[in-house]
């Protein structure tokens, strides 16, 4: 087997891409909004087309997950998300733009599932927290580089530039999987063939932990997505900064959490995963009401309530993940993870949806975004009763 570190980070540079696939809707929503002429609910659609998508989609890989090569697994999705991509890149209107994110979203909703199905197969459990930690700073690395550059890309040239970037690379890194990324196997071992559907679900569903696992998760993704969707927007209309300082934003938050989490994932290895869930989700609640509050700032104020926020936010998923991922054993890990993440990637899309339900544009400005803040904080309270119902289930 190579290096594991060295497949870490390979994963890590594959999270990177459909990372800012998914999340580059958002900071450029206010482009959307006006190019084709739509009101907030109809955006709030747009950014939920992907998650209802990857939710569908990873409904049904619950039951191939775990019976085929990870490697086989990971270059079929990532071609499908390749594909998806670039044609979201080519759309010229919002219908079309529409279902190339529906497309996109049946591929990039699974890429999540198996990254942490591959990563729980390799790392030991007293390491999870690490690996967990360097996974989350794709994340902050997609957020301070990935995130701004397509920003940038948008506001110099088009909103199509930057799909045309991520799709062509991912051609490129596709190729790099086919060629270097090792077979992992070892999940076969004790695989039944002749598993039925139902027993399939029925491995999940009966185990206590896993169902609890997998509401934990679904709490924490509904309460922190709340407010995602409108914060680029309404940092442009409400806040007063212009399209492509909306880059800044995300750089110095992402910069901060590339540096912070893996920290915050060896400090969750150190002092356990509750204590340090519970101590983060609270910290949390603090740069939600901020950002959800604010008014005209100067652009310096506004990038500090962004890291606050950032860094806080990203963090309440380490621990959290780290013994999400432990709730069941290896047999079954990538049909659980793909619950996990199909519940929430329907977190997604309907946290998008009743924001996009309860925020409207008034006055050229975004209305009733703190009662959002209000909602995501007192959700992400809730998930700290289902993280501490859960037990480690596996030893590995």
């Amino acid at each position: 087997m190579p290096n594991k570190k060295l497949i870490l980070y390979a994963l890590s540079f594959i999270n990177f891409t459909h990372i800012i696939d998914s999340m580059l809707i958002m900071p450029l929503g206010d482009i959307f909004i006006e190019a084709f002429d739509i009101e907030a609910y109809q955006y709030s659609r747009l950014v939920s087309a992907y998650a209802f998508a990857a939710f569908l989609s990873a409904i049904v890989s619950i039951f191939y997950l775990d019976r085929f090569d990870r490697k086989k697994s990971l270059l079929f999705i990532y071609s499908g998300f390749i594909i998806g991509t670039i044609l979201c890149a080519f759309a010229n209107s919002y219908e079309l733009l529409l279902t190339a994110r529906f497309l996109t979203g049946m591929f990039g909703g699974i890429m999540g599932a198996l990254i942490l199905a591959i990563i729980s197969d390799l790392f030991q459990f007293e390491e999870r927290g690490y690996a967990m930690g360097v996974l989350m700073s794709a994340f902050s690395a997609a957020a301070a580089l990935g995130i701004p550059f397509g920003i940038y890309l948008a506001a110099k040239g088009s909103w199509q530039l930057p799909f045309k970037v991520i799709g062509y690379s991912g051609i490129f890194i596709n190729l790099m999987i086919l060629i270097f990324f090792p077979s992992i196997t070892s999940h076969l071992k004790d695989q039944s063939k002749s598993i039925e559907f139902k027993q399939t679900l029925l491995q999940i569903f009966s185990d206590q932990n896993q169902v609890r696992a997998l509401i934990a998760g679904f709490v924490l993704v509904l309460g922190h997505f709340l407010i995602i969707p409108f914060i680029s927007p309404y940092m442009i209309k409400n806040v007063g900064l212009e399209q492509i300082e909306i880059s800044y934003q995300f750089f110095f938050g992402g910069l901060a959490t590339i540096i912070t989490g893996p920290f915050i994932g060896k400090l969750t290895d150190r002092f356990g995963v509750q204590k340090m869930f519970l101590l983060i989700v609270l910290i949390s609640i603090i740069p939600t009401l901020i950002i959800t509050n604010l008014g005209p700032s100067t652009l310096v104020t506004a990038i500090a309530a962004s890291v606050f926020f950032f860094v806080f936010a990203s963090g309440r998923f380490i621990p959290a993940n780290a013994i999400i991922t432990a709730a069941t054993g290896t047999k079954n890990r990538g049909s659980f993870l793909s619950m996990k993440s199909s519940l929430q990637q329907l977190a997604i899309a309907l946290a998008s949806l009743f924001s996009g339900l309860i925020v409207t544009i008034e006055n050229d400005s975004y209305i009733r975004y703190p009662i959002v803040g209000v909602l995501s904080v007192l959700i992400c309270i809730s998930s700290i009763y289902f993280l501490r119902k859960l037990n480690v289930a596996d030893g590995n």
